[in-house]
């Protein structure tokens, strides 16, 4: 079974409980396999088996407790539009329709009599948009590429949500500030009479307030209705709730004030109450959805680093085409200052290309012939000509948007704990504040049922459950965006929790702390061979491997000049060397195990070998028709950086391993100069995830350091995985953590954001509880015997208006966040 997962655009969630409740509904689907709604994306990821579901039955499921979703198209999903001439009834539509939806990589497709046009949704990045031309054509309609559009990004729905808010403030608080000095006299009897009797006028009073309540407070009782409707209830049954309360008694006072003053209700307006709550309310509102957007642009910031068009070179002319249209094996031609369109190799010229936005290194990278560039990169110096290698979704750039989007999107496992709690806190507190209020109608001053709605009110108006679920995916939206400012890709939200909490970190040594390019030092040979003749033979050998260290044999043996032959048989024995047949002779190349294995006597020149060890060289031995020829020293020199990430993470009061498959006495000696705590060697590939799983079971808590490939196992046992990406292989299916760098200073960067989005969430989960903690029992009256405070509504409305948006204000602090250089 292969399952699916998609991600649906959710609105009108407005707390944890409502996160909590769409999880509920949408795990009890059949085919659903994983959950996880995102309230501070206002999303939901889903992954499920798509025999049993189809995104439609969610989004059914989703739309009936009250939210309005929507599924998301995949960003790179591009739509094509068509001129269609010749048809003429709607069979003819029917015709074209079924042509099209037959080809490779159309996801829908909609043809119009009237417009005579055809409009074409494809998800296939390796799609020509011309075959749809060909196979309409052939059709006998005439038919062309009219243009291109990509989907609408979910920007504007947001401003428009942000300017609605805005709106419905604005007006809110003028007629807030009519009703505020209308309530004057009201308040402060003989104080008032400056004030205009129109605007005291109680009936006046009501029709303002009423207008409050009505049109910029009508989202609270839509949200509320939705919600009621399913037996849940949220922040806004919680708002409509105290302020319909105020509003109801002060109108019927208003409109009945003989009858009820009569048995014995208090002549009492609480209409500045009620408009001041739900304006004050709409305010943090809008400051919240603001400071919102500002931390959830980490895909738009990336979506428009992406080059619009491409210089493309087809069929002995240059044109400039939608970036949408390029397709893979295309040329493309870079001129200085411009963007380069896709992912592809260099074939003719060279330049320096800025590639921070990738990897944060803000040095400019020579690029020349072969070398790999990378779509949204910026091209500085020169012009060059590349061949499209990756197009669409297949882009580096695509990916990291994939990635960072599905991090934003998941929920670490402190935020389920949050949620659990949520789905109690609102019934919680309809009890608290109905307990409250009935206790101090019985047992509070004079007039009691004053006193019992006053505190009935505050009750409801202070508590937040939004701020509670805002502190979480806030924070990690925010984390994960200067991660991949900084070039550290982090899978999910659970990575990024589990990622501060390492005891030990493991570090391959080959291409993490070296730098993976051995080179040619030494060749000591025996009587029999030459120092040339034991190269040739070993280079001729290793044309055949794709290991570094051959290649390191191959390069030296190229400087020399050395003329190589082609190898009759060829042999891997992993861990251990290779065997072959060079000119007729038997060659082996290895460790000092294979020449054991194979009882080749080593003992005369096992002194030199143990010498280069000693140097931090890789002694390889060669032996020619079972006899022992000399050995060939390699050498792979520590990256510039390692010495000092190292000092880092130890200051971080980590426990450093190296791990390697090379000869003890090597890898003591890069152990020694870079200062590891303690190292692993002679381990061959498949068994350093048996060495990492060694030190979980003594209690520690490991992230391993690889290159993502050989180290895979490896990477899947750590508790973190962290890959060391090339630059263009990020989707690193078994890594926790993609570093887009190749220096491990990345991994300190890494470990240092998670420490900073760990306690930002710590921080925002201490407000967010210690707020509704302290101020629910203030508001239901505990200060009021011992020291006689009694919590205003209006003061409750502001506090509450401002938790959520405290929370995210203090997020923010987080993009001050710095990479470590």
């Amino acid at each position: 079974m292969e399952l699916k997962k998609e991600t649906f655009a959710i609105k009108g969630m407005t707390c944890a409980s409502c996160v909590m409740r769409v999880e509920k509904v949408v795990q009890k689907l059949d085919g659903v396999n994983t959950v996880s709604v995102n309230l501070a994306t206002n999303q939901a990821q889903v992954q499920f088996n798509p025999d049993s579901v189809e995104p439609a039955d969610i989004v059914e499921r989703i739309n009936k407790i009250g939210f309005e979703a929507t599924l998301k198209k995949d960003p790179n999903q591009v739509k094509y539009l068509y001129s269609v001439k010749g048809m003429t009834c709607a069979s003819c539509v029917n015709r074209v329709e079924k042509i099209i939806k037959k080809i490779d990589g159309v996801e829908h497709a909609t043809v119009n009599l009237a417009s005579n046009q055809a409009q074409v949704e494809v998800n296939d990045s390796s799609f020509n948009p011309q075959s749809i031309v060909e196979r309409v054509t052939k059709l006998g309609y005439e038919t062309s590429l009219l243009e291109d559009s990509n989907p609408e990004s979910d920007d504007d729905e947001q401003e428009m949500e942000i300017t609605k808010l805005k709106r419905d403030f604005t007006y809110g608080a003028i007629v807030t500030t009519i009703v505020l000095i209308g309530s004057i006299p009201h308040m402060m009897h003989g104080w008032g009479t400056w004030v205009p009797s129109l605007l005291s006028s109680p009936l006046f009073l009501l029709l303002l307030t009423t207008y409050v309540q009505l049109v910029p407070g009508w989202r609270f009782y839509k949200n509320s209705y939705k919600i009621l409707k399913n037996k849940s209830a949220d922040m806004n049954v919680l708002v409509a709730m105290g302020t319909t309360s105020a509003w109801l008694y002060s109108g019927a006072i208003t409109i009945f004030p003989n009858t009820l003053t009569g048995m014995g209700f208090p002549y009492q307006l609480y209409y500045d109450v009620t408009t001041v709550i739900t304006t004050l309310i709409l305010l943090g509102r809008y400051f919240e959805a603001k400071a919102k957007g500002k931390s959830s642009n980490a895909i738009k910031k990336l979506m428009n680093l992406q080059a619009k068009t491409a210089r493309v070179y087809r069929n002995g002319y240059e044109m400039d085409i939608p970036i949408t249209q390029v397709i893979r094996g295309d040329e493309i031609i870079v001129k200085p200052g411009e963007r380069i369109p896709v992912d592809g190799i260099v074939i003719k010229g060279m330049s320096s290309v800025d590639e921070s936005m990738l990897t944060g290194e803000s040095i400019p990278v020579e690029k020349t012939v072969d070398d790999e560039v990378i779509g949204a990169t910026m091209n500085k110096s020169g012009s060059f000509r590349f061949r499209a290698t990756k197009v669409g979704k297949e882009t580096a750039l695509a990916q990291i948007i994939r990635l960072v989007n599905e991090a934003q999107g998941s929920k670490a496992p402190i935020q389920r704990i949050v949620d659990v709690i949520s789905a109690y806190f609102v019934p919680a507190v309809v009890i608290i504040a109905t307990l409250s209020a009935v206790i101090w109608y019985f047992l509070g001053p004079e007039p009691p049922i004053i006193f019992a709605l006053t505190t009935f009110i505050a009750v409801l108006i202070i508590a937040c459950p939004c701020a509670l679920g805002l502190a979480t995916p806030t924070a990690i939206m925010v984390g994960t965006e200067k991660g991949a400012e900084n070039g550290v890709l982090i899978k999910d939200a659970s990575s990024l929790e589990k990622a501060h909490k390492i005891t030990t970190i493991v570090l391959d040594k080959t291409g993490t702390i070296t730098e993976g390019k051995p080179k040619l030092t030494d060749i000591i040979q025996t009587a029999s061979l030459s120092e040339n003749e034991i190269l040739r033979i070993a280079a001729s050998v290793e044309t055949s491997s794709e290991h570094p260290l051959g290649d390191a044999i191959v390069q030296g043996a190229r400087e020399r000049k050395i003329s190589l032959s082609e190898p009759e048989t060829f042999n891997s024995i992993t861990g251990h060397g290779i065997e072959a047949t060079v000119d007729g002779k038997e060659v082996l190349i290895g460790n000092i195990k294979l020449m054991k294995e194979r009882k080749i006597e080593t003992s005369t020149i096992r002194k030199e070998a143990d010498r280069l060890a000693n140097q931090g060289k890789t002694p390889m031995f060669i032996a020619v028709n079972r006899e022992c020829a000399g050995i060939i020293g390699v050498a792979d020199t520590v990256k510039k950086d390692s010495i000092r990430a190292i000092q880092e993470m130890k200051k971080m009061g980590l426990e450093v391993v190296m791990i390697t498959g090379d000869h003890f006495k090597t890898a003591e000696a890069i152990a020694h100069e870079t200062g590891v705590d303690r190292f692993i060697a002679e381990v061959l590939p498949e068994d350093k995830a048996e060495e990492v799983k060694n030190l979980q079971e003594e209690g520690k808590v490991v992230a391993m350091v690889g290159d993502g490939i050989n180290d895979a196992p490896a990477l899947a046992q750590a508790d973190v995985g962290i890959a060391i990406g090339t630059g263009t292989d990020v989707a690193m299916e078994t890594a926790n953590i993609t570093l887009m760098r190749g220096d491990i200073m990345s991994v300190v960067t890494a470990l240092r954001l998670s420490k900073a989005t760990m306690k930002m969430i710590w921080q925002n989960l201490g407000w967010a509880f210690g707020y509704n903690i302290v101020l629910i029992p203030v508001a239901a009256g505990m200060l009021y015997p011992a020291f006689g405070i009694l919590l205003n509504p209006m003061l409750a409305g502001a506090a509450m208006a401002f938790s959520s948006v405290s929370v995210v204000l203090n997020t923010l602090r987080l993009r001050k966040f710095k990479r470590v250089n």
